[in-house]
């Protein structure tokens, strides 16, 4: 993870047309832990639930074969379950649960040596054009990085 960049997902480990594992390898230093506490550092729920989304955007991306992005637009029913600390390896889970129209919705879990973390119920995408062609390049560039197939 990088989380000062919001590079969540460090490697796929399995991707299907409906759903993707993915590991998160949370760093032991990084300028979030600075403030997020002192003495104390743990990850923000915010950046959890961020790690879900872009696992189920990257499902999404290759069910798509790269010709749409996936914008989060709304999530209900987030539990977290217990804190994450740094150097903790997590396991990033998405499943499809509709794809049409547009949208898309999944649902999202992460674990941690077999423990539930945190899951959502619903997350939601807008499925649009990529705007810019920096943002298709970066995209294509990262999921290569981090081995989702093209």
């Amino acid at each position: 993870m990088r989380l000062e960049y919001f590079q969540m997902i460090d490697r796929i480990e399995a991707v299907d047309p409906e759903s993707i594992t993915a590991e998160a390898v949370v760093p032991e230093a990084s300028p979030v832990f600075e403030g997020h506490f002192p003495g104390h550092p743990l990850v923000p729920g915010v950046l959890l639930l961020e790690t879900m989304a872009q696992a189920s955007g990257y499902l999404l991306l290759a069910r798509l074969l790269y010709t749409r992005m996936a914008f989060l637009i709304g999530n209900r029913e987030l539990k977290l379950r217990r804190f994450v600390r740094p150097g903790e390896r997590l396991s990033v889970s998405a499943r499809l649960v509709h794809e049409g129209s547009g949208f898309a919705v999944t649902e999202a879990a992460i674990t941690c040596e077999g423990r539930r973390v945190c899951e959502v119920g619903e997350m939601k995408f807008s499925l649009q054009p990529f705007p810019a062609p920096e943002l298709e390049a970066a995209m294509r560039a990262q999921a290569v990085r981090i081995g989702l197939p093209a």
